[in-house]
C-alpha cells in the first residue's frame, strides 16, 4: 500500500522525534539497554506486524484535520454572513425568506457542478422553503472567468438563472463564441450584456468570492453550505434533503 508523501514524512517525523527523545535521556546512545538503530528496528518491525495501525493513524489525521477546517469554516460564517448569503449582487433563486439557505460555489466548466444542477432545480420544485444563492467561483481558466462575468451581468437584465440553466447544459469546453451563443439563446441583448460585462464592481465581486471561499476552507468546485453545513463536492438532492431537514429539527 502506497501513502501519500506528506503522511510518510509524518511517521518519519514522529519517528525521528521518538529517537530524539531517547537520545535526550542520561546515555546518549542508548536507552535501556537498546541503541538508537535497535528502537527503530522495533518500531518498524511492529508496524510492519500491524499495518493497520498505519490506517488508523491515517484516519484519524484525516479526521483531526477535517474537524479543525470545519471548525474555521464555521466561524468564516460567522464573521462573513453577509457576504455568504445577502451580498446585493448575489443571485439568488427560490424563496427569498426562506427558513434555509443553501449556498452553491461553481465553475461552468466544472462537470460535477453540471450535475448538481438537476439536483438544486429538483430541490427548488419540492421544497418551496429553500433559499438558494449561486455563488460562481471561475477557478478553471479565463474561460470560466468569462462566463462567470456574463452570468453576473446577465442578472442586469433579470435572466440570470435562465443563463445560469444554458451555460451549464453547455457541452464541451466553453469559450466566449459557446458563452455568447447560449446568451442569445436564452433572449439576453448581447450588445447590452458586453457592456454591462465591463463593469468593475463584477470583477470586484468574483475577487471577493475566490477570498469568500479560502476563508471556509473551500478549494473546488462545487462546494455547499447548507445552513451551517459545509458540504466540498458534489452532493444529490435526497443528500441535500437530509441536510435541511437536520437544520430544521435543530440539529
Amino acid at each position: 500500500m502506497r501513502y501519500p508523501k506528506f503522511l510518510t514524512t509524518a511517521f518519519a517525523l514522529a519517528l525521528t522525534v521518538a529517537l530524539a527523545v531517547t537520545d535526550g535521556r542520561a546515555d546518549a546512545q542508548k536507552t535501556n539497554g537498546l541503541s538508537k538503530t535497535d528502537i527503530e528496528k522495533i518500531i518498524r518491525d511492529y508496524l510492519i506486524a500491524n499495518p493497520e495501525l498505519i490506517q488508523e493513524a491515517i484516519q484519524a489525521l484525516q479526521a483531526k484535520r477535517e474537524a479543525a477546517e470545519n471548525a474555521r469554516a464555521k466561524a468564516a460564517m460567522v464573521a462573513q454572513g453577509d457576504a455568504l448569503r445577502t451580498h446585493p449582487m448575489t443571485p439568488v433563486s427560490g424563496n427569498a425568506s426562506g427558513d434555509v439557505t443553501v449556498v452553491e460555489f461553481f465553475d461552468y466548466q466544472c462537470g460535477y457542478c453540471k450535475r448538481s444542477l438537476a439536483s438544486l432545480i429538483g430541490l427548488l420544485k419540492s421544497d418551496k422553503k429553500v433559499r438558494v444563492v449561486w455563488k460562481e467561483l471561475p477557478i478553471l481558466g479565463p474561460a470560466s472567468r468569462f462566463a462567470a462575468r456574463a452570468a453576473m451581468a446577465a442578472k442586469k437584465q433579470e435572466k440570470y438563472f435562465q443563463f445560469h440553466v444554458a451555460l451549464m447544459g453547455a457541452r464541451g469546453r466553453l469559450t466566449e463564441q459557446k458563452v455568447m451563443d447560449a446568451a442569445k439563446d436564452v433572449g439576453l441583448e448581447v450588445a447590452r450584456l458586453r457592456g454591462d460585462m465591463k463593469d468593475p464592481r463584477i470583477e470586484e465581486y468574483l475577487d471577493e468570492t475566490q477570498q469568500l471561499a479560502t476563508a471556509l476552507g473551500i478549494r473546488g468546485t462545487p462546494a455547499f453550505i447548507i445552513g451551517n453545513t459545509v458540504v466540498r463536492g458534489a452532493i444529490d438532492e435526497a443528500g441535500m434533503k437530509q441536510i435541511i431537514a437536520q437544520m430544521r429539527a435543530g440539529g
